[in-house]
């Protein structure tokens, strides 16, 4: 049918709009998606360039080297030593239990090691090395080196692993590292990029542990070109990595050596401190082990004969372990009741070998009794009752702000695991940890070191060069770090009444001198080695009153573990002190027997600055203490001006 123009005319038109609206949609299409294009390709290039760089580029950390640890000679204590290991990649190895078989003939290697990298390598991508043994000696790493050709995928590899020069005399300071393992990672709640690095270790126990970020350093990188599988093609570059810091301790390592060779056979602690800054000279705690078995992850036989030995050789008892400091305490008692004004030096107590408290007795540890005693004579023959009267009139609080005052009850500061508070106890104490109300008996108990009252062998050292200065004399292990002096803490004058001092110092210079004082046969004879002290002894039992009717057993039958702790403090020389020094011989028995000659041995060699000569001995002494020192494993003498071939800082 033949259109008229209008309808023509209409058709056109409406063509027309619907091309004019097609074609602006298409248009403004065109325009989004060019806009769009040009926002991708320009504004955000960078970023679009960055990510296909990042499929490309992979950033690898570097382990950074670990400080070492110098005593205060620059003697090295903890160091890094070259360790040479193997690794096997399993694409390129081909038949991989053909090259293990081959490589068996070189290197010395059991079939759980080789169970272990079977395991590895089946667990791993194909291209990811996997160690095969380490530590192993120049002479095995060089024997692989020369047969690679026959033993392919398998590459000599050299890095750091840390050692401990002087073994178990310092591990009990300078503790050791490990493997970070997931209780680490849940426990410290470290972050550190750094410890995904295969086989990265880290501090455990005590200096290395305490002092960790110091000695860690700060991890380097590199930037490896990687293909689609993760395979590393080549390297692009790298930033070093920041090694960690040099500690410097205040440790003397001949005295550290010596300490631990007097103290070897018994289950025992002992700290020596320089009265006049702090610094610890020698913390020792026996028996100790070698932290070098911890390095690469201790053996489960090592551990267990570590873990069930009775004696604990994996405590720190200088500083961990918590001893009723007995009869140490009485100084802190008679300090107490002088500053207090209960006492005068020249009044009397009459001890008849016990005190009656409504229907008990307290006993001395002299049974018939000391006679009339004054504060002197009671510190040097170490009477019980004349304190047990002290400590009624003085009373708890008093007492135990006294204990506080000299360090004990207190938690010393200082960079090792596990260091305790102790207990200097009050009546608030004991209601809120016990759920009861104080008594008297518990003072009296309280008063000879006893009932709920405790300390480590650190705290009685800081007592002791307190009481030695009359300063607020503040224990310090660090010296410098990265050559950088730590300051000495502390040092201030602790407000004590100068009279009150010289007579403590006076009953402890007749403990050792005097020949009625408890540590008389622990004497020294030369002029400038006198030392003052006092003896102590810990029960760790209840005497029965019907043991006391028939005889107390003598601690030397009685079954190790039931015998009494024995404990010696002591400072020298008495005229200028310079050294302090306590001692705890875990059921050593008495403190005169145990403890007193081993302090005075250690007090002489602080001294002396070697080996102690006989001649300081009493002459009956001599013989004995000829053998006794020619038979322990004792370090050479150390050189004039320091160690040769060590690191001084």
């Amino acid at each position: 049918m033949k259109r008229t123009p209008r309808e023509t005319e209409d058709s056109t038109r409406l063509v027309s709009r619907r091309a004019l609206i097609t074609g602006g949609l298409m248009a403004g299409t065109g325009a989004v998606l060019a806009g769009r294009m040009r926002y991708l390709q320009v504004e955000q290039t960078d970023e679009f360039r960055l990510l296909a760089e990042e499929n490309r580029i992979n950033i690898r950390l570097l382990p950074p080297v670990r400080g070492l640890i110098f005593d205060r000679t620059g003697l090295l204590l903890a160091g890094n030593e070259q360790n040479y290991r193997i690794t096997i990649i399993r694409e390129n190895a081909g038949d991989v239990d053909a090259v293990l078989a081959r490589l068996t003939e070189l290197v010395d290697l059991d079939l759980n090691q080789l169970e272990r990298v079977r395991d590895e390598i089946l667990n791993r991508p194909p291209f990811v090395p996997v160690p095969i043994a380490d530590r192993l000696s120049w002479q095995e790493v060089s024997a692989v080196a020369i047969n690679t050709p026959a033993l392919p995928g398998v590459t000599p590899e050299f890095g750091l692993s840390r050692v401990y020069p002087l073994g178990a005399d310092f591990a009990h300071v300078v503790g050791y590292v490990g493997p970070v393992s997931d209780w680490y990672l849940k426990n410290t709640g470290d972050t550190d990029p750094i410890l995904k690095i295969p086989d990265f270790q880290v501090g455990r126990y005590n200096i290395e542990a305490r002092m960790e970020q110091a000695l860690r350093g700060r991890a380097g990188t590199k930037r490896v070109e990687v293909n689609a599988t993760g395979r590393i093609m080549r390297e692009l570059g790298r930033d070093s990595a920041k090694p960690g810091s040099d500690l410097q301790l205040t440790i003397d390592a001949w005295l550290q050596n010596y300490v631990e060779a007097r103290l070897d056979g018994e289950s025992a602690g002992a700290v020596v401190m320089d009265v006049a800054n702090g610094d610890i000279l020698a913390l020792a705690s026996a028996p100790t082990f070698d932290p070098n078995l911890f390095v690469r992850g201790i053996s489960i036989t090592n551990w267990a004969a570590l873990n069930e030995d009775r004696t604990r050789p994996l405590a720190n008892k200088a500083v961990q372990g918590l001893y009723p400091p007995g009869s140490t305490y009485k100084m802190i008692v008679a300090l107490a009741a002088l500053e207090a004004g209960v006492i005068t030096p020249e009044e009397t107590i009459n001890c008849r070998g016990f005190t009656e408290l409504g229907n008990r007795r307290f006993h001395c540890w002299r049974r018939g009794g000391h006679g009339q005693m004054n504060l002197t004579n009671s510190i040097s023959q170490s009477c019980d009752v004349y304190y047990y009267e002290l400590a009624q009139r003085t009373g708890i609080e008093a007492i135990s702000a006294m204990a506080r005052r000299l360090g004990c009850g207190v938690r010393p500061e200082v960079p090792l695991s596990g260091v305790v508070t102790g207990i200097a106890p009050t009546m608030q104490w004991k209601r809120a940890n016990r759920g009861e109300s104080w008594v008297v008996g518990d003072t009296l108990n309280a008063a000879i070191g006893q009932g709920f009252v405790l300390s480590s062998p650190l705290q009685l050292a800081v007592m002791t060069a307190r009481l030695a200065t009359g300063r607020n004399i503040i224990p310090r292990l660090v010296q410098s770090i990265d050559g950088q002096r730590e300051l000495p803490q502390g040092g201030e004058d602790l407000g004590l009444d100068p009279d009150h001092l010289h007579l403590i110092r006076r009953g402890m210079y007749e403990v050792s001198n005097a020949s009625h004082g408890t540590a008389f046969s622990s004497r020294t004879v030369a002029k400038g080695y006198t030392i003052a002290g006092k003896t102590g002894t810990s029960q760790v039992r209840n005497i029965t009153t019907a043991e006391r009717r028939t005889g107390v057993i003598r601690n030397a039958d009685l079954p190790w573990e039931r015998r009494d702790h024995a404990l010696f403090v002591g400072y020298a020389p008495y005229e200028e002190p310079r050294y302090a020094v306590s001692v705890v011989v875990e059921h050593g028995g008495g403190g005169s027997v145990a403890a007193a000659p081993i302090a005075r041995d250690v007090l002489l060699r602080a001294q002396y600055g070697d080996v102690p000569p006989a001649e300081l001995y009493p002459s009956g002494q001599r013989r004995s203490i000829e053998e006794m020192h020619q038979n322990m494993p004792l370090m050479p003498a150390a050189p004039p001006g320091g160690q040769r071939g060590v690191r001084q800082v």
